[in-house]
């Protein structure tokens, strides 16, 4: 003890102090600061008698909060004549003591003449934040479509009083969405969430409970549950792979420039894989002849299958094929293709002969393809083109003679942010020779991201493209996070031989650049600035014209309503017409989602110079709903008044109705109709309709299990009865019979869970394994035998017991625990190993666990933030529980004493004066 002293006095000799003179002591003393909840501590006041005579005081000591309890209250304190020295108070901090600045109060009295004084040491405790969230409930199966309910224990171990937010991302937060926590206080938090009856297979629930700061939202606290959900309604395992198949029947018809016709459609789809280990891939289509005329709106005919395992594909029928984009962009025709890949080298080819270009009787293509990194890649080509009847049209030039095209192309990533990709062609017939290229870079950095294409075929190329060049680019840089700045630039190619089936769009040069304004979260201004050239590709042309612009656009949210406002003001060159004119658009688009149902609202008012008249108004205006009444009927309306010119190689939509509707399961109903303009037309509408009924199938094509079937015995471990007894497995029922027999056949091999209906059994009845009991179906028989039993309980009380030894001194003012008893709570555990169970039990209050298996159960208990000066007397039980056994427990919170020794001799700290010599 005499080390110990000699120690407090070393360290804190350090503390700063004040004089006490002979008529009024003062304290040397200083705030003392970094004081942590739960710990023991001195502060120390330094005296000094300035006086001829030796002093005696009566000191008492006492603080200005029950958190701080100092261990000397009263001292006798001696102090020679002209002697310094260091009065050391031993203080203990409760683990509940809040942040802030308390106070240290001396009090003494002078025996000879009474003088008193009072004095007070200002000390900081620190703040020390500490949350903890813990699961304490969740079940560990329930069935499918009812109500998950888990708790979680929410505890402030810290000193701070904490404002905390709740979350959960995949439940609902039983609870206020912030709640307030005092120093050492804890609250239960409930969550829920309801699962689906119609779940189809047996699957794990993971629920998540988020707790955090206001103040310090990144000091998350995360605890998770899972629980495990059984199907009520499971779809039955297979013992047949299948493969997904469509059928459809649609009757169409069709009033096209005045004539009617109509007729019937077929069509055949499917997907999917031919084996189990999914490596026979198949994919195969047949739509058969168009009763009507082929538009957007309905289907061409086509039949193809393609397959593809591991490394190897071929296809067979009708597609869109490709060689390269400058010898063959894109063709569809009839034919076949074949590839194959090796680890880093590809070759592959087609036969193509084109349904919708006359000028091609037919192409043949081979190619390979070296890979030279991750995402690099070189590839060689040769594409030879056969004329029909002898020579090709290609724009401006006649092909008298097959065409002979090879080529290369390559991508190559230069780094993580930048592509760099090209392709160069040569051409050659009998008589003619042609060259093209292609190049093209892309770059995505943070704040920047830009694309660039150029093309180039000369006069005499006889590729997809023809005397002809094209330019494409944009770029994009985010000045900050609310502004940006864009750019892009299209210059369209003039001569390519695109297939007759679709008309070319206009051909544009066009240019814009603008900024990007995000003035608030849901609000975005657009300042655009350019030049656009578009110019009509038939004849006689509808519209020619170059036009310098000026737009506003704003997209903002208000409420439920998305709306875009868009302002362009132009300067147009009609060229077709010879006048000059301004030409200015006004546009609102308003968006809004309400009772299921989606709607849009369109509307433009121009007034322009682009076409056939100068200052000519035009409006435009159209709606569109959808609306999803249920998972089985779905309703979508469109309509708008007419099209702005340059959409005509497009068809268009004038009005149209579509009804969707599942008659059951794997059988469909569509209704449509449409007023359209068909590509080429700006006038003359032409009236569509169509009723398609579809039938879902899933085609057997691989055995891939055999039945099996389980069976076994619920043996009578003193219970009422056993007969009669229900199980359940999946969408399988079993009765026992008289001896507790039962039998499961015809069972798709598989993971099941086996369940007992606890109404055909008795109140207290339970099993004498875990149930529902997790079972894994391999074999062709398999037996499952358990008991019943009856179930046993566990009862207990917490008790506080206060025995103060009244022999020892206390130097402490303790909180009494009966007071916050009813803030104070442990937590109760028990487990067989098997299955665990909590609660929280506040202080003197009852507590049970009911419906428990006979067996082994281990009762640990946990404090919970329990007051540090309390303990628990015994902090686990064993106990051997036996059928319909209700085993008491008694649980004892004592408190901890503490023990003050005296030294014999006081301990006296001074120090020396060194006065200076005159």
């Amino acid at each position: 003890m005499i080390k110990t002293w000699i120690l407090y006095i070393v360290l804190l000799s350090l503390f700063p102090v004040l004089i006490f003179s002979q008529q009024q002591p003062s304290l040397l003393a200083s705030k003392k600061d970094s004081l942590i909840p739960g710990m023991s501590t001195s502060i120390s006041f330094a005296l000094e008698n300035t006086s001829a005579e030796n002093k005696i005081y009566d000191l008492s000591v006492s603080a200005s909060s029950s958190f701080l309890s100092p261990i000397l209250e009263k001292a006798e304190f001696k102090i020679a004549a002209h002697e310094k020295t260091v009065f050391i108070v031993p203080i203990r901090i409760a683990a509940e003591a809040a942040q802030g600045v308390y106070s240290i109060i001396l009090q003494g009295k002078d025996r000879d003449n009474g003088t008193k004084f009072t004095q007070t040491l200002k000390v900081i405790i620190s703040g020390n934040r500490k949350l903890t969230l813990t699961p304490l409930n969740s079940p560990e199966f329930i069935r499918a479509g009812e109500t998950i309910h888990a708790s979680f224990l929410l505890k402030n171990s810290g000193n701070v009083t904490e404002k905390l937010v709740l979350e959960s991302k995949n439940a609902v937060v039983n609870h206020e969405a912030s709640i307030t926590l005092a120093p050492n206080e804890s609250k239960v938090i409930n969550i829920s969430k309801a699962t689906l009856a119609e779940l189809g297979q047996n699957e794990f629930q993971n629920l998540n409970l988020s707790a955090y700061s206001q103040d310090n939202p990144k000091e998350n606290q995360i605890a998770y549950v899972t629980v495990k959900i059984i199907s009520v309604k499971p779809v039955e395992n297979d013992i047949y792979h299948r493969l997904p198949v469509s059928a459809s029947l649609a009757f169409i018809g069709m009033k096209n420039m005045g004539i009617y016709d109509n007729g019937f459609q077929g069509e055949i789809y499917g997907k999917g894989t031919l084996d189990k280990e999914n490596k026979n891939q198949i994919e195969f289509h047949a739509v058969t002849a168009n009763p009507v005329e082929f538009s957007s709106f309905t289907q061409y005919e086509e039949y193809f299958i393609n397959y593809k395992r591991n490394n190897f594909f071929v296809h067979l029928g009708d597609k869109t094929y490709s060689a390269s984009y400058l010898t063959e962009f894109a063709r569809y025709g009839r034919g076949a293709e074949i590839r194959y890949d090796f680890k880093k080298f590809s070759v592959g080819g087609f036969y193509n002969r084109p349904r919708f270009f006359r000028d091609i009787k037919d192409e043949f293509n081979v190619y390979s393809t070296y890979k030279v990194g991750k995402e690099s890649e070189i590839t060689a080509g040769y594409l030879h083109k056969t004329p029909e009847k002898g020579e090709m049209n290609f724009g401006n030039i006649r092909l008298d003679s097959e065409a002979h095209l090879p080529y290369t192309a390559g991508k190559f990533k230069i780094s993580k942010n930048i592509v760099l990709s090209g392709e160069a062609s040569y051409s050659k017939t009998e008589l003619l020779e042609g060259t093209a290229y292609m190049a093209q870079a892309q770059a995505t950095f943070d704040r920047f991201n830009g694309y660039l294409m150029y093309m180039r075929a000369s006069p005499k190329f006889a590729g997809y493209f023809t005397n002809t060049s094209t330019f494409n680019g944009n770029l994009q840089y985010k000045l900050s996070k609310k502004i940006s700045v864009f750019g892009n630039y299209i210059r369209d190619a003039k001569n390519f031989q695109r297939d007759t089936l679709f008309y070319a769009a206009p051909y544009r040069d066009f240019l814009q650049y603008g900024i990007q304004y995000k003035y608030i979260k849901s609000g975005m201004l657009t300042l655009y600035n350019g030049f656009q050239k578009y110019q009509d590709r038939l004849e006689p042309k509808q519209f020619d014209y170059y036009e310098k612009y000026f737009k506003v656009s704003i997209d903002q949210q208000i409420g439920m309503f998305q709306v875009n406002l868009q302002g362009q003001f132009g300067k147009t060159n009609n060229y077709l017409s010879g006048f000059n004119g301004n030409s200015s658009f006004y546009t609102t688009n308003i968006s809004f989602e309400k009772f299921k149902t989606s709607f849009n609202i369109y509307a433009s008012y121009a007034i322009t110079s682009r076409y056939q008249m100068q200052n000519d108004k035009q409006l435009y205006y159209g709606a569109r709903l959808f609306s999803r009444f249920s998972d089985k009927t779905s309703l979508s309306i469109f309509y708008q008044n007419n099209y702005m010119p340059e959409e005509y190689f497009r068809d268009r939509n004038l009005f149209e109705v579509l009804l969707h509707q599942q008659l059951f399961p794997g059988s469909e109903l569509d209704v449509s109709g449409r007023y359209s303009l068909q590509r080429g037309e700006l006038g003359n509408k032409d009236f569509i309709f169509s009723l398609r009924y579809t039938l879902r199938l899933n085609m057997p094509v691989q055995k891939i299990a055999e039945y099996t079937s389980l069976s076994g015995n619920i043996s009578n471990l003193g219970v009422k009865k056993t007969e009669g007894i229900r199980l359940m497995m999946g969408n399988h029922l079993s009765v026992t019979d008289k001896d507790g027999n039962y039998v499961f056949k015809n069972i798709v091999p598989g993971e099941y869970f086996l369940e007992i209906d606890r109404s055909t059994a008795d109140i207290n009845d339970i099993t004498n394994v875990s149930f529902p009991a997790h079972l894994n179906l391999i074999n062709k028989e398999n037996t499952f035998n358990f008991g019943l039993t009856e179930a046993s309980t566990i009862k207990g009380n917490i008790e506080l017991s206060e025995h103060d030894d009244k022999g020892q001194p206390s130097f402490i003012q303790y909180q009494t625990i009966t007071d916050k008893k009813k803030k104070q709570s442990i937590i109760v555990e028990v487990t067989n190993g098997e299955q665990t169970y909590r609660k929280a039990v506040l202080i003197g209050e009852n507590f049970d666990f009911t419906y428990l298996r006979p067996g082994d159960w281990k009762i640990k208990l946990y404090r919970n933030g329990l007051d540090k000066r309390y303990k628990i007397a015994t902090d686990s039980f064993q106990y051997n529980i036996k059928p319909a056994e209700t085993q008491n427990v008694s649980i004892h919170i004592v408190k901890q004493q503490s023990e003050i020794k005296y030294q014999q001799e006081m301990i006296k700290v001074g120090y020396n004066e060194i006065k200076k010599k005159k």
